[in-house]
This record gives structure tokens, C-alpha cells and sequence, in this order.
């Protein structure tokens, strides 16, 4: 292969999941340019601390790709669950946290994060 050709390496978003679940949250980050960072997030039981709230300078865009969770927004008393398939997009500055995890099986998101 010339030198200047690169091989695609195939990956699995479910690949590498813990057997057991951990104690804090894991974060990778798949792919980060400039402003642009994508991640995969693994939560097995993982909840927000009842007093804190994200404030992210960015926007995110968020989906579900197993498990379950409910996020909770500052500025509304409503809980959002998402199960397998849901996303929705968190606007810069829009207080939010994770009120809840499935605590049984992992839940998988891929989060996008941007300047809006």
C-alpha cells in the first residue's frame, strides 16, 4: 500500500462495553475537530447530583443507542425519557442533568458537541 494511503481501521460503538457496571460515568471522545467533538458515553446507574446542573458554553446534540436514561431541564419540572433511538438537541447554555440510568444494562449515547 503506497505510503500516503491510509487503511480503515472498523470500529463498534458496543464494542469494549465494561462486564460489570462502573463507578463513574465513561467518556471517550471518537473524534474531536475544532469545535466539533463527538463521544460515546457509558452509564449503568449513573445519575447528576441533585444539586448540580450542566451550563455547557456549546450546544449538544444527544441520542440513545441502548439502555434507558431521563434527563431533567432547569427551566421546566418535566422529565424526558429517552429509550433506544431517541435524540434531541440541548441548546448552549440550557441547564440540564441526567435524573436517572438504567441501572440493569448499559446505556449507550453518542453526543455531539458544537458552537450553535
Amino acid at each position: 500500500m503506497p505510503e500516503n494511503q491510509h487503511k480503515e481501521e472498523l470500529q463498534n460503538i458496543f464494542a469494549g462495553l465494561p462486564e460489570a457496571p462502573p463507578v463513574d460515568e465513561l467518556i471517550e471522545t471518537l473524534l474531536q475537530a475544532g469545535s466539533f467533538r463527538l463521544e460515546r458515553i457509558v452509564s449503568q446507574g449513573h445519575a447528576s447530583p441533585d444539586d448540580f446542573w450542566y451550563d455547557q458554553e456549546h450546544s449538544e446534540w444527544v441520542m440513545l443507542l441502548s439502555g434507558g436514561a431521563r434527563l431533567l431541564f432547569a427551566d421546566s419540572n418535566e422529565e424526558i425519557e429517552l429509550r433506544p433511538g431517541d435524540y434531541l438537541t440541548i441548546p448552549a447554555h440550557r441547564k440540564h442533568r441526567v435524573s436517572w440510568t438504567d441501572p440493569h444494562q448499559p446505556s449507550v449515547w453518542l453526543a455531539v458537541h458544537y458552537q450553535s
